[in-house]
C-alpha cells in the first residue's frame, strides 16, 4: 500500500526567508567539471559540465582512504614495498620494508598525500594494484559513481579519471565513516619515521581549512595532466554541502564561491523527524491490532524558493505477530521537483506479542458488535 501525504511548506518558507539572498545566481566557475550537492540527501545544487569523464589526480586517494577503512584494520601494520618505496611524486618517503599503522599510512595519503602510501595501502588490501583498481571500480559501481580507477594515488594513467558527480558520491560516502571526517579535517600530524632521530610531520594541503568557517574536508589534487583538482565540503545551520571542480585554476576561489552561493541560495528543512511518526500497520495476530511507526532516520533536503516537494511512505496493510522493535516495515522518502530524494526505513517504534485464541476471540467480538471489551 502507498500513501501520500503532502508537505505544503513553500509559502512559509518564502515568509520566514524573506530576508535572505535567495535570487542570487550560480557562480560561474572555470573548471572542466564542477559539482555542489547537499550530502545527506543527495541533491544537486550547481552542475558545471558534472558528467564529463575527466583526470581527477589526487582526489582519486578518497576511494583509496573509503576501502581503507571499509576492508582494513586502524592498527594493524602495513608493508611497504619495492613498488611503493620511490614512487614518483609527493611522497612521505617510504623505504622498502618499513611498517606503518593503517592510520598512520593514511594520515600520509590524505594530509601529505603520499603517493608512496596509496601504493603501500593499494598491495596491503588487494594484493597488487592491479587487483585493488579493481576493488576500487567494483565501489565506485555500488555508489552510482561515474569513475574508472587504474591508480590508488591518482598519477596520470591512459583511461584513469571519474566525472565531478562521480568523486562526490564518493566523497558523500566516505563522509559518513566518522574516523574518515576526522582524517580529512584534520591540518596537522607526526607519524614515525624508521631510522630517523625525528618524526615526518604531515601537513594538509587544503587551504580551506584554514580559510572557510565550516569547511570539513576533503582532498586536493593535481598533475599536469589533470591539472588543479578540489574534493571540499563545509557544514552550516545542520547542512553540509560537497562540491567538486576538476582542472580547474582558481580552485580554492572557486569552490569558496560555490560553498557561498549554496549556503546562501538553499535552506534545511526538516520534512521527517527521527521517532515515531502519526503513521500506524496493521498487526494481525497480535495483543494489539496495530503498532506505531518510527522512521529509523530523519528526513532533512536543502530547499530554495518555488521547490515543491512530496513526502511519500509505503507500508503494509497488516503485518503477521509477533513484532519487534525496530523491525522494518517499510520506507519512506521525498521526492523535490519530480526528484527522488532520501530514502529512509521505516520501523516498528514497539514491540506487539501474539494475541493468542483469548486476544482473537475478544477482537472478533469487539467487530461483530461494535462495543468495547
Amino acid at each position: 500500500m502507498k500513501k501520500l501525504h503532502t508537505l505544503v511548506l513553500c509559502a512559509i518558507l518564502l515568509l520566514v526567508y524573506n530576508g535572505c539572498a535567495w535570487a542570487q545566481e550560480a557562480p560561474e566557475v572555470a573548471a572542466r567539471g564542477a559539482v555542489l550537492v547537499d550530502r545527506a540527501s543527495g541533491r544537486i545544487l550547481y552542475n558545471h559540465d558534472m558528467n564529463e569523464m575527466l583526470p581527477m589526480a589526487s582526489t582519486t586517494k578518497i576511494m583509496t582512504a573509503l576501502l581503507a577503512f571499509e576492508n582494513g584494520n586502524l592498527d594493524q601494520m602495513v608493508t611497504a614495498g619495492p613498488n611503493a618505496s620511490g614512487v614518483t611524486g609527493t611522497s612521505i618517503y617510504l623505504s622498502e620494508g618499513e611498517q606503518l599503522s593503517m592510520s598512520d599510512m593514511l594520515k600520509g595519503l590524505m594530509l601529505q598525500s603520499g603517493n608512496d602510501a596509496a601504493v603501500a595501502i593499494a598491495e596491503h588490501l588487494g594484493g597488487s594494484v592491479e587487483n585493488f583498481a579493481e576493488m576500487m571500480n567494483q565501489r565506485a559501481r555500488e555508489l552510482g559513481a561515474d569513475a574508472n580507477f587504474v591508480t590508488p594515488n591518482g598519477l596520470d594513467a591512459e583511461g584513469h579519471g571519474a566525472s565531478a558527480l562521480g568523486m562526490a558520491r564518493i566523497a558523500c560516502a566516505a563522509m559518513e565513516i566518522p574516523e574518515f571526517r576526522e582524517l580529512v579535517s584534520t591540518q596537522r600530524a607526526t607519524i614515525p619515521w624508521v631510522d630517523h632521530e625525528y618524526k615526518r610531520v604531515l601537513t594538509n594541503k587544503n587551504r580551506l581549512l584554514k580559510e572557510y568557517p565550516g569547511a570539513t574536508g576533503i582532498k586536493t589534487g593535481y598533475t599536469s595532466k589533470a591539472g588543479r583538482c578540489l574534493v571540499f565540503s563545509a557544514e552550516r545551520d545542520g547542512m553540509e554541502l560537497v562540491g567538486v571542480v576538476l582542472n580547474c585554476g582558481e580552485w580554492f576561489d572557486a569552490a569558496q564561491r560555490m560553498l557561498d552561493w549554496g549556503f546562501d541560495t538553499f535552506k534545511p528543512v526538516e520534512v521527517m523527524q527521527s521517532g515515531i511518526q502519526p503513521l500506524k500497520a496493521g498487526v494481525k495476530g497480535g495483543k494489539t491490532g496495530q503498532v506505531a511507526v518510527r522512521a529509523r532516520e530523519g528526513i532533512t533536503i536543502p530547499v530554495k524558493v518555488g521547490d515543491q516537494y512530496q513526502l511519500y511512505y509505503e507500508l503494509p496493510r497488516t503485518v503477521a505477530a509477533p513484532v519487534s522493535e525496530g523491525q522494518w516495515l517499510g520506507t519512506a522518502w521525498v521526492e523535490l521537483n519530480g526528484e527522488k530524494l532520501s530514502e529512509v526505513d521505516l520501523v516498528a517504534a514497539g514491540p506487539v506479542d501474539e494475541g493468542g485464541f483469548a486476544h482473537a476471540f475478544l477482537r472478533v467480538l469487539r467487530s461483530f458488535f461494535h462495543i468495547g471489551i
